[in-house]
């Protein structure tokens, strides 16, 4: 079999020399070519055709953001981003992945040789996945077009939200093409959804607060970054903190998050196995949903809730970016519904919605 072609675009010379390094570790890739900037790395593109680019955003004359845009333009070569850990450098990063960025890793504060090791796995197995995506689905599109759909209407939200008891728990998984992907469904969802919504997206610590944010402006529901004590309430949707797990605690007056350092759960914190075990506990109540991302994390806790009586949906290949996640738990015969993307907020509104009425239907 003939090696993944990598082409690496940073400034630093420091990461032109320590990304190959990481790289040289696997024996099915190879880097053909370094570039410090976005014409450089251009002009590379055409004459060494890798198969992924590694882009940091920060460059001098094309910075990252421009290079992406003529790389999505012209020659659609998956393209994972090295991004710097901090504000801007998320702000930057998600953008980056609405321009069609296929995933991120993220430097690590020190950019030592001994701390590049803390995301060598981690770059390794998205350079594969971008590699086998671009192959499979002829094309990137999907991880843009879910991000367009939002950009073109911004919601009004409600001024005040009555704190109300949600009739379903809906937990979602997700990890590659997620930011994108969950920002649509969201965003379709009415601001009187009468689920509350639980969200795990395998993110770096210090990524989730800005995702969160992002996703409440372009929602009608709300969103935050969950803390330890947050009441479940419809409405709103809480994304886990990375590096953080999060489970609910079931209580007489409310239901509330716990957040938790506990070790990590298939190489992951959040892991999606532990939200989804924790939301079983509801039983018929639950809903578990799994969307598009590389492993098979939630597989095994969606198995949990649909024993338990819940609902178990997971996203139907061809609207996924990396159809890992939802096909684990889908081969485990885990998955009682198979739902595109586009109708993936209407299923959990509908099957929410149901349960409202019937307690309407009691009274």
């Amino acid at each position: 079999m003939s090696k993944l072609r990598v082409l690496v675009v940073d400034d630093s010379a420091l990461m032109r020399k320590l990304i190959p390094q990481i790289l040289a570790r696997d024996s099915e890739m190879e880097v053909v070519g370094t570039a410090i900037d976005g014409s450089f790395a251009l002009k590379k593109i055409q004459d060494l055709k890798p198969d992924v680019v590694t882009l940091d955003l920060d460059m001098p004359r094309m910075d990252g953001m421009e290079t992406l845009r003529q790389i999505m333009r012209h020659s659609r070569v998956p393209v994972i981003v090295v991004s710097a850990f901090s504000t801007e450098g998320a702000s930057a990063t998600f953008k980056a992945l609405a321009l069609g960025a296929f995933d991120f890793v993220a430097k690590p504060q020190d950019a030592a040789s001994a701390h590049m090791d803390e995301i060598a796995t981690d770059l390794i197995a998205k350079i594969k996945g971008a590699a086998k995506a671009k192959h499979k689905n002829g094309g990137l599109t999907k991880n843009t077009a879910a991000a367009e759909a939002v950009e073109r209407a911004r919601p009004q939200k409600k001024q005040q939200r009555m704190r109300q008891e949600p009739t379903k728990i809906v937990a979602i998984g997700v990890s590659t093409g997620g930011p994108n992907a969950l920002q649509y469904v969201l965003s379709q969802l009415p601001g009187d959804f009468p689920g509350s919504i639980l969200v795990v997206q395998h993110m770096p610590e210090g990524f989730t607060e800005l995702f969160a944010r992002r996703l409440d402006e372009s929602c009608e529901i709300d969103v935050k970054e969950a803390q330890s004590g947050d009441i479940l309430i419809a409405g709103r949707a809480l994304v886990c903190p990375g590096d953080r797990h999060m489970k609910i605690r079931r209580m007489a007056l409310a239901n509330t998050v716990v957040l938790s350092d506990d070790p990590r759960v298939n190489g992951h914190r959040p892991s999606v196995d532990v939200l989804f075990r924790s939301v079983a506990e509801f039983g018929n109540r639950a809903i578990a949903v799994l969307m598009t991302g590389m492993g098979d994390d939630g597989a095994t806790g969606m198995g949990v809730v649909k024993d338990a009586g819940g609902l178990t949906i997971a996203q139907a290949e061809d609207s996924c970016v990396v159809f890992g996640m939802p096909k684990a738990a889908i081969e485990r015969g885990f998955a009682t519904r198979i739902v595109g993307l586009d109708s993936l907020a209407e299923s959990l509104s509908i099957h929410c919605n149901l349960e409202r009425i019937a307690r309407s239907a009691k009274v």
